[in-house]
């Protein structure tokens, strides 16, 4: 994750869901760090639209998406 003032907090953290066949990186936008938006995308390959939906449907749980959020501000650099 960066940070800068014209951007705000930009990050993405790649990430595995069970039963899946292919890898996720979400995309992660603030611009004071407190409300995120985002982005879902496969990692690697494109998938199944039906895979995409079903993580979306698990990123609606508040704990899975704060843990995201948090793996990203731990690399937090910010620019000069």
């Amino acid at each position: 994750m960066v940070y800068s003032k014209e951007d705000g907090h930009v990050g993405k953290v790649a990430f595995s869901v069970e039963n899946h066949k292919q890898p996720y990186e979400i995309m992660l936008f603030s611009k004071k760090g407190k409300e995120w938006s985002y982005s879902l995308n496969f990692l690697n390959e494109p998938g199944g639209e039906e895979d995409i939906e079903a993580v979306e449907e698990l990123l609606e749980d508040d704990d899975i998406y704060d843990q995201l959020v948090e793996a990203a501000k731990s690399k937090l650099q910010k620019e000069a």
